[in-house]
């Protein structure tokens, strides 16, 4: 009894260690924040340097003002796009001196700036005109706007049936599309409000310059290890037009992390000139072997001519550090602990992005003067496996002596 209580307060001794507090001296870097405009909500962007030294999730990033710690938000600077998109009643279609027009009702949303029609042909192009009016009847009263229509099933260079307007409110739209489309081929039509937000992107790595092999092109790049990648931009002469080429993205290992099409369409038909272009590739960071960043990219071009490619850039999704400065010129920023967990700010649940934040500059990194480093917050158990080990081994003996000594007495009665 005496021996399985003794076991019992030794195990009590690996107790689990308290989450990880940050201190400046556990972390191993340190930068200046310097802030030009301290009466305003400031921002910095996440650099190589800071994802070279920090956690790959960027959770040991600590901003202090002196000793004491300033509450911030990681932000990333994604396409935001929301629509509501409703079906719109189609009414009075039919044809107009060869041109197909219909009326829409938009009685189901307040707001739009698209219209989607739904097309029922192939290989065309067309223009719509659209106004619009308060009434049935009336919807010819303001012209709004006008759009190019268009599908290159043939060419295989996309196609386009979407409208775009100024933000309109008119309760009945006018379609008049020029001759090609017969009502017939429109099958229906919607509505929407567009609301988007571009991405904004940091350069990283480098990329060589283009190597043509028959059939094919091929760029080398170099991302640095822990950066993540998130697309590669091509730059394709701008009097190279209407192609389209599939690209494949390859690691050091031959593995692929990424494929799509870059297109460039350039086309006059009947006097209607349609343009559209997509030069960029999307690339998922976790694809990617982390332990090279070197990346081979390759276009296929078929029995085509090789793209006139000036420059392959690849590109990671920009990260910005919020922060309330505080009427504040100076901040520091330390980060290097890997042990470290993200924080959990009142100010990153509640962040409003102001119109025009003032972005604070970051000097160079270096190390922390006052970096010692963790203590050894491991367990008891951890740090002491080899006594913990003869422990349970004496134990064990000790449970055995007893065991012998019991059967000796039991042999001798």
């Amino acid at each position: 009894m005496r021996l399985a209580t003794s076991l019992f307060l030794l195990f009590l001794v690996a107790e689990t260690a308290n989450p990880p507090e940050p201190a400046i001296p556990y972390f191993s870097n340190v930068r200046e924040v310097h802030i030009a405009q301290p009466t305003q909500q400031g921002f910095f962007i996440v650099d190589e340097e800071l994802w070279s030294h920090s956690r790959p999730d960027l959770g040991d990033l600590r901003l202090y003002d002196g000793e004491s710690p300033v509450q911030y938000a990681l932000s990333e600077q994604r396409a935001g796009i929301s629509s509501e998109e409703v079906e719109a009643k189609m009414l009075n279609l039919g044809s107009v001196s060869g041109h197909t027009e219909f009326d829409l009702d938009t009685q189901g949303l307040a707001e739009y700036d698209r219209i989607r029609l739904r097309l029922d042909a192939r290989d065309f192009v067309a223009k719509a005109s659209v106004s619009g009016g308060g009434a049935p009847g009336k919807a010819t009263e303001v012209e709004l706007t006008q759009s190019t229509l268009y599908d290159f099933t043939k060419e295989q260079l996309g196609s386009n049936s979407v409208l775009k307007l100024p933000r309109s409110s008119f309760r009945h739209l006018h379609i008049r599309l020029s001759p090609g489309i017969l009502p017939q081929q429109v099958k229906g039509a919607a509505i929407f409000n567009l609301r988007e937000q571009q991405a904004s992107w940091t350069k990283v790595g480098s990329c060589a310059a283009p190597q043509a092999k028959r059939r094919k092109t091929e760029i080398t790049c170099e991302i640095p290890v822990r950066v993540p990648l998130s697309r590669i931009l091509f730059q394709v002469a701008p009097a190279q037009v209407n192609f389209r080429r599939t690209v494949s993205v390859e690691d050091a290992k031959g593995v692929r992390v990424a494929s799509g099409d870059i297109s460039r369409v350039r086309v006059n038909r009947a006097g209607t000139l349609v343009t559209a272009e997509e030069l960029a590739l999307n690339v998922t960071a976790s694809n990617i072997d982390g332990s090279s960043g070197h990346l081979i990219l390759t276009v296929d071009n078929g029995d085509n001519p090789p793209l006139a490619i000036l420059a392959a850039e690849p590109l990671s999704l920009e990260r910005r550090v919020y922060f309330d400065s505080q009427g504040k010129t100076a901040l520091r920023l330390y980060y290097g602990d890997e042990k470290l967990s993200a924080p959990v700010y009142d100010y990153a649940r509640f962040l409003d992005v102001e119109a025009s934040p003032a972005e604070a500059q970051l000097g160079a990194g270096a190390h922390n003067a006052q970096y010692t480093g963790r203590p050894d917050d491991r367990p008891w158990s951890e740090r002491h496996k080899g006594i913990l080990w003869g422990a349970m081994i004496l134990a064990v003996l000790a449970l055995a002596v007893v065991a012998l000594r019991g059967l000796r007495a039991e042999q001798s009665r």
